[in-house]
């Protein structure tokens, strides 16, 4: 099981997070946010490997909402 402080290694191994353009105003801290949220809901899911899990939900639109109980 990931603890928080694997996060940060997650977000930027797998989103790329450390070569983001995203530098200006608050849109760094909403991005971490967004990435923080596919991660706890691929966790919530009982993902351990979150490249292979957004690869699989990528093949699929409605995978993240069956992910999140609203479909």
């Amino acid at each position: 099981m990931s603890t928080p402080r694997d996060q940060p290694h997650v977000r930027d191994r797998t989103f790329r997070e450390d070569a983001s353009k995203i530098r200006t105003r608050h849109l760094p801290r909403v991005m971490a946010g967004l990435r923080n949220l596919a991660i706890g809901i691929h966790r919530q899911d009982g993902r351990t490997n979150i490249a292979a899990a957004l690869r699989h939900t990528a093949r699929d639109h409605l995978r993240p909402l069956t992910a999140l109980e609203l479909t």
